[in-house]
């Protein structure tokens, strides 16, 4: 058996999130992509096929790149076919871009040591509709970066992340080692200013980064003194954060194997 990586891209606008969710009624199962990517390689197959993660994405959360890893039973074909081979059973929105072979321990969640996601905001006027699906519109908004910039300066190294978790997390620790957080301008094709937050952790709790998004957005709109994020986040207490954004703008942007390991 050998074990193969699967880079992933995907809208997740029509998705239930990325973990397969079969119904406990017996009836028809909800979409994931897990799901579209096990009934693809099942056809290639001829038998189920098992696909690891390297983490879950929410209902209407997007990916640049999801890490994904399966064990294939097919020994003549080229790792790189896999590109092609799987890309024509799976649905329009969801591609594979790259597949390389790993060591048969690998595992995509296990063996990944930081995860980058980006949030993308509109802010401006004269929307082109395509955006909609893929950044948190923001009316009457202005954002000053500087200020944006200073309210994440406590958003290093370990972190309580409890008032940015929603309920129902059944993490162990609310605890995440965060590398970095910032915020950016970048283009869209249509020349359009979007206002861009990055963050790369160890791992994420359940709607972590949609609500840090909507709590800073929130806070810069108010002009809100620099300390104040490091002030909810002291708290403790999901009551004292903001906002969370919606899944829009939201994108799983990169998987990491080569860092320094943290807790997960």
């Amino acid at each position: 058996m050998r074990n193969i990586l699967l880079t992933l891209s995907y809208d997740g606008t029509d998705f239930c999130g990325w973990q397969r969710q079969d119904d406990a009624a017996g009836g028809e199962a909800f979409r994931t992509v897990q799901g579209e990517v096990e009934r693809a390689l099942e056809k290639i197959h001829g038998q189920a096929t098992a696909v690891y993660g390297s983490g879950r994405t929410d209902s209407g959360v997007h990916a640049l790149a999801q890490a994904a890893n399966f064990y294939s039973p097919v020994k003549s074909m080229p790792t790189e076919n896999y590109v092609r081979a799987v890309n024509a059973f799976l649905p329009r929105d969801v591609r594979v871009t790259a597949a390389r072979e790993v060591p048969a321990d690998f595992n995509a969640r296990k063996n990944a040591t930081s995860r980058v996601y980006r949030y993308f905001i509109s802010f401006e006027d004269d929307v082109p509709a395509s955006t909609s699906r893929y950044a948190w519109r923001v009316r009457n908004y202005s954002p000053d970066l500087n200020h944006l910039n200073s309210l994440c300066d406590c958003l290093r190294g370990e972190c309580d992340c409890t008032s940015f978790c929603a309920s129902g997390d059944g993490s162990l620790s609310m605890s995440r080692y965060i590398d970095d957080a910032h915020f950016f301008l970048q283009k869209d094709i249509f020349g359009k200013n979007l206002l861009v937050f990055q963050i790369e952790a160890n791992a994420f709790l359940w709607k972590m980064v949609r609500t840090l998004t909507g709590t800073l957005v929130t806070l810069d709109k108010s002009r809100a003194p620099d300390d104040s994020l490091r002030k909810i986040m002291e708290r403790r207490d999901r009551t004292a954060a903001g906002v969370t954004a919606p899944p829009d703008g939201l994108f799983l942007y990169e998987i990491k194997f080569d860092g320094v390991r943290r807790h997960q």
